[in-house]
Formats: C-alpha cells, structure tokens, sequence
C-alpha cells in the first residue's frame, strides 16, 4: 500500500497539548494512518493512505482551536 505524506502550517500550537490536540483531531480523518506535530516549526506532517482533503483538515485544526495556514 502506498501512502501520501503531506506537511502543513498551523497556528497557535505553543506547547505539547496543543501537539497533542492537532494530532487528535487529524488522526480522526479516514485514511490518515500517522500525524506528527512541532509546535517549536508550526508543522504538523500528516501520512495518509490517499491525498489528504484539506477542507477536512482545515475543520478539525479548527475544531482544535488552531488555524491551517495551508501546506507547508
């Protein structure tokens, strides 16, 4: 099986909860199988079976309380 990585810019996350709380929430997506948040860079990678919707990725981060600045 393949799979996409894809890096985006979020912004807010100041600590290891806010991390934690993105990852979360990314996680929750169909198909997202890993997601690593930096919150020193503003990057969160995700890995995903297929090409993340990043209208969906957009709502969670969101959901969160962050912004998507948009890919990296």
């Amino acid at each position: 099986m393949s799979t996409v990585t894809t890096t985006y810019k979020v912004s807010g996350m100041s600590c290891g909860h806010c991390e934690g709380a993105v990852s979360d929430e990314i996680s929750g997506i169909d198909g997202v199988t890993s997601v690593k948040a930096v919150a020193a860079t503003g990057e969160v990678t995700v890995t995903s079976t297929t090409e993340p919707d990043d209208e969906a990725v957009r709502a969670v981060v969101d959901e969160a309380g962050f912004e998507l600045a948009g890919r990296a």
